[in-house]
């Protein structure tokens, strides 16, 4: 599978560390030099905006994905090379997926969350089969995979899970492995619980 587009889901907020700030520059300059266009939450502050204009700054093509509300409220990139906007958060989530071919997760709040879980889920059944990283900057991550290892443990996730998604300490180790990594069949059993569970 070529990697064409990249879809990023991160914070709109600037109230965070730099580190976080500099990986979102720094993922958007190489997906610039690497001529892949960057699908996102169309906003332009935080690491939205970091990332939009970093790829920007480097040639590259952005296509932001927003709610006709966010839109209206001005939370928009104005400087945006192609705006898609939908009505409802949900019809969001999915264009996001749809114009995607790999997934990129940096540090983010609920947004970015129900995002990247959205996202495993709909590998899970099947509908996405790109690569998925999670830059894990500041080791921001770490106590979503912590739920995730009790969830294994508890009996309510499959070990496999783990497999669904590849863990990162910086946005160049990020496209290293969405260009390199096989597509994975989300829809294969070893991720569904069977029947009894």
């Amino acid at each position: 599978m070529s990697v064409q587009a990249v879809s990023v889901y991160c914070s709109s907020s600037s109230r965070i560390d730099p580190a976080h700030l500099d990986a979102a520059r720094r993922l958007g300059t190489r997906m610039g030099e690497e001529g892949l266009a960057l699908v996102y939450g169309g906003g332009h502050v935080g690491l939205m905006g970091a990332t939009a204009n970093a790829v920007r700054s480097a040639n590259g093509h952005t296509i932001g994905v927003t709610t006709r509300f966010f839109r209206e409220v001005e939370q928009a990139d104005p400087h945006v090379d192609e705006l898609v906007v939908v009505e409802t958060m949900q019809e969001r989530r999915t264009k996001l997926i749809e114009l995607g071919d790999a997934t990129v997760v940096l540090g983010g709040g609920l947004g970015t969350l129900v995002e990247l879980l959205v996202v495993l889920e709909q590998r899970v059944i099947g509908n996405v089969e790109g690569p998925i990283a999670i830059v894990n900057t500041q080791n921001w991550c770490d106590p979503m995979l912590e739920q995730l290892d009790r969830s294994i443990d508890e009996g309510f996730l499959r070990a496999a899970a783990k497999e669904l998604f590849t863990v990162v300490p910086d946005p160049d180790a990020a496209l290293d492995h969405i260009l390199t990594a096989k597509p994975l069949r989300g829809g294969e059993s070893r991720f569904l619980p069977s029947g009894n569970e």
